[in-house]
């Protein structure tokens, strides 16, 4: 008979941490860098966020996928923009006060992508809806 082997819990890189978490990786503390994570210190982390987590997601800086989505645009407008870089939210709301002609433009477009996500969405629905109603027909027929 052999012995059950005990549960190992699941690691992670820090990289993979800091992107559930929402943060900029290179403006961690150095032991969050350098060691792995756990699925249960991640929980941790979400659930009760130490003071070091608290501070980053409010000041950054921030990732850029968290700066397009506080910005209300892709990360792809960001790289047409030339931002490339982790930003602030001092840096994020100064944007939004100044709010050039290229962040108008971009949330415009991903306002019209939006739109279109929902008309494809939508559609898709009604043609699943006509299927189900069509074989619905054909069963009652038989």
């Amino acid at each position: 008979m052999t012995t059950p082997k005990p549960k190992t819990s699941q690691t992670m890189k820090p990289a993979t941490a800091a992107k559930k978490l929402g943060i900029y990786l290179a403006a961690t503390p150095a032991e969050f860098q350098a060691g792995v994570v756990s699925r249960d210190e991640l929980n941790a982390m979400q659930a009760e966020p130490p003071q070091w987590l608290a501070d980053l997601r409010r000041n950054g800086p921030h990732p850029r996928q968290v700066v397009a989505a506080r910005l209300g645009i892709s990360v792809t407008g960001l790289n047409r923009a030339g931002i490339t870089e982790a930003l602030t939210t001092e840096q994020i709301d100064a944007l939004r006060e100044e709010d050039p002609e290229w962040l108008r433009r971009e949330r415009a477009l991903q306002a019209d992508v939006r739109k279109e996500a929902q008309r494809v969405q939508t559609a898709a629905e009604k043609a699943a809806k006509v299927k189900a109603e069509r074989a619905a027909g054909k069963s009652r027929r038989k």
